[in-house]
């Protein structure tokens, strides 16, 4: 799974549980042990899925 910096823009339209499901479907694909390609790809999730639930904490208030 290769993952594009794109995916950082502010203000993404994905949700952080729709991110969360990817970073969960990355680790079962990859059975609990990330090669460095997907090592790659979940530090990026994890990036825009905390800025996702910065986003939508900031929206709910």
């Amino acid at each position: 799974m290769r993952m594009s910096p794109d995916h950082l823009t502010p203000g993404s339209v994905r949700s952080a549980t729709a991110l969360n499901e990817q970073i969960r479907a990355l680790w079962i694909r990859a059975g609990g042990f990330l090669s460095a390609q997907d090592r790659a790809a979940y530090e990026l999730l994890l990036v825009e899925w905390a800025a996702a639930v910065r986003d939508e904490i900031v929206e709910a208030a």
